[in-house]
C-alpha cells in the first residue's frame, strides 16, 4: 500500500494549494482532506465566511454547530473540483476540536505517513513566519510535515 497523506483544509488558498500539491506529487497515495470545526475560535472555521454576531446563531449553540457543519460540507464539496481536475479520488473528514490537536490526533490514529498543509490558514497573517495551527502541527506531528506557501 502507498502513502497515506493528510491535507488539513479550511478553504484558504494555501489549503487548496496543499491539496493540489498532494494530488500532483503523490498520485498513487491515499489522500484524506480533513476539516476541523474549532469551537474555541469566534466565527466559523472556513476561510472567507464572515461571522456576523448580530445575525448568526449564538456561538457554541446547537444552531451554531449545525451552521458550522453545513459550511464544512460545502467546503468539502468544493474540493471535488480539484479532485476532478486531477482525475483522483480523495476521502473527506470533518472533526470538531482545537485544530492543531485534532490534526495531529487524526494523523496518529489513522496511520497517516505525511501531512501536507498550508503555511497559513484562514487567518493568513503574512507577517508571521507560520500560522499558529501550522506551527503546532509541524512541531507536534510524529510524521513528516510539508508546508506549502
Amino acid at each position: 500500500m502507498g502513502d497515506h497523506i493528510l491535507v488539513p483544509v479550511d478553504g484558504s488558498p494555501l489549503s487548496r494549494r496543499a491539496l493540489e500539491v498532494a494530488l500532483e506529487e503523490y498520485p498513487d497515495a491515499e489522500i484524506t482532506a480533513l476539516h476541523v470545526i474549532d469551537p474555541t475560535e469566534p466565527g466559523y472555521s472556513v476561510a472567507g465566511v464572515e461571522f456576523q454576531s448580530d445575525v448568526e446563531p449564538r456561538h457554541g449553540s446547537e444552531q451554531w454547530y449545525e451552521r458550522a457543519e453545513e459550511l464544512a460540507t460545502d467546503l468539502l464539496d468544493e474540493l471535488t473540483e480539484i479532485e476532478d481536475e486531477h482525475d483522483a479520488s480523495i476521502t473527506t473528514e470533518v472533526v470538531t476540536g482545537r485544530a492543531d490537536r485534532e490534526i495531529v490526533d487524526y494523523a496518529d490514529s489513522h496511520d497517516v505517513d505525511h501531512i501536507i498543509m498550508g503555511s497559513h490558514g484562514r487567518g493568513g497573517d503574512v507577517h508571521l513566519l507560520l500560522g499558529s495551527v501550522t506551527e503546532a502541527v509541524a512541531f507536534r506531528a510524529p510524521m513528516r510535515v510539508t508546508l506549502i506557501r
